[in-house]
């Protein structure tokens, strides 16, 4: 497996190298936005561990013009706390973030879990979902209510598929980011209230319905 690192600040990315080069990976190394930009679009890697705040171009639009391309996982290294920073990564295309300063063994965690994630394979095209007239159908990935279509976020679809799928059963705020996000611990779980805020104001709030429930204290829940 073939690392790209993309971080400015230069120890860390040579620890970050002899670290995952312990692990078996291979690994290459970019200081600025337009070089990692490039090294990305030659492919080639595994997976991509990208900083927000880079010279040159920014993490986010290094990761948006990778999605123009490629499906490879990202994982962005942020110093950034806030919530928002993490969601515009996020609906970008990134896989997961981490928030620096890290522990080594949760970042290779994350590796792990992103890489598992795009190697499974799928087992055939999932049959459309539905709630009242709306409709889901993750083969053509697309949304509609009474055949108007709706614009989602992947992040947004993943989120809405999952619920969908679980009709009438109350999903936790961490079952949700481990199955849409792909976190493998409890992480910071209001990121999960923000895509649902997201969902309702393109759907619930147009269409003068109530589909997704809050259960107070658990999760959230579709119910008929």
């Amino acid at each position: 497996m073939k690392i790209l690192i993309v971080e400015d600040e230069e120890k860390l990315a040579r620890f970050t190298e002899l670290e995952l080069k312990h692990e078996g990976y291979e690994t290459e190394k970019a200081f600025d936005g337009r070089t990692g930009l490039e090294m990305a679009e030659s492919g080639g890697f595994d997976l991509i561990l990208l900083d927000i705040m880079l010279p040159g171009l920014n993490g986010i639009e290094v990761l948006r013009r990778i999605r123009k391309t490629s499906d490879v996982p990202v994982i962005l290294l942020t110093a950034r706390d806030s919530v928002m920073d993490k969601v515009s990564g996020l609906d970008t295309g990134a896989d997961d973030y981490i928030t620096k300063p890290f522990d080594i063994e949760e970042l290779l965690a994350r590796i792990r879990a992103a890489l598992r994630k795009r190697s499974a394979k799928p087992e055939g095209a999932s049959a459309a979902l539905s709630f009242g007239a709306l409709e889901l159908d993750p083969a053509a990935h697309t949304v509609t209510y009474d055949g108007n279509d709706i614009e989602l976020t992947n992040k947004e679809f993943g989120l809405l598929k999952k619920l969908l799928e679980n009709k009438s059963i109350v999903l936790s705020r961490e079952t949700l980011l481990e199955d849409v996000w792909g976190f493998d611990y409890m992480g910071e779980t209001n990121i999960v209230d923000v895509y649902i805020r997201y969902i309702r104001s393109k759907i619930d709030d147009v269409y003068g319905i109530k589909m997704i429930q809050t259960v107070r204290g658990v999760g959230y829940v579709i119910r008929e």
